[in-house]
């Protein structure tokens, strides 16, 4: 298979409107962050801010679902998330274990109420 030019300018578009303008700030907040406390003012209020704004977004997921997710029953949805934190605190606080058991009740659940 060989890619010509006209192949793959989509790419380069993805790389020169996508990647680098990101990419920029990346290491632009990199740079100026070494020299700040990570228990400062300003960074607990951002990290605040980012948890704040995390949850609305996982709120919104769970209360008004989108697409395949609106089939399944705000009930089953709650009892993921509880689930989900349940495992969070039983694995020593680990995010990938709370989001992995929410998920797998989330999946089971859908699964059982199928009709």
């Amino acid at each position: 298979m060989s890619l010509t030019t006209s192949e793959l300018w989509p790419y380069l578009v993805l790389v020169l409107a996508g990647f680098l303008p990101n990419e920029i700030w990346r290491w632009l907040g990199f740079m100026l962050a070494r020299g700040v406390d990570q228990e400062s003012e300003i960074l607990v209020w951002v990290r605040a801010v980012a948890t704040a704004v995390l949850a609305a977004v996982i709120a919104k997921l769970i209360f008004f679902a989108p697409g395949a997710l609106a089939s399944v029953p705000l009930a089953v949805r709650l009892v993921a998330i509880a689930a989900g934190f349940v495992g969070f605190v039983l694995f020593r606080r680990s995010v990938f274990a709370g989001v992995a058991t929410g998920e797998a009740v989330l999946i089971l659940g859908a699964l059982a109420l199928r009709p």
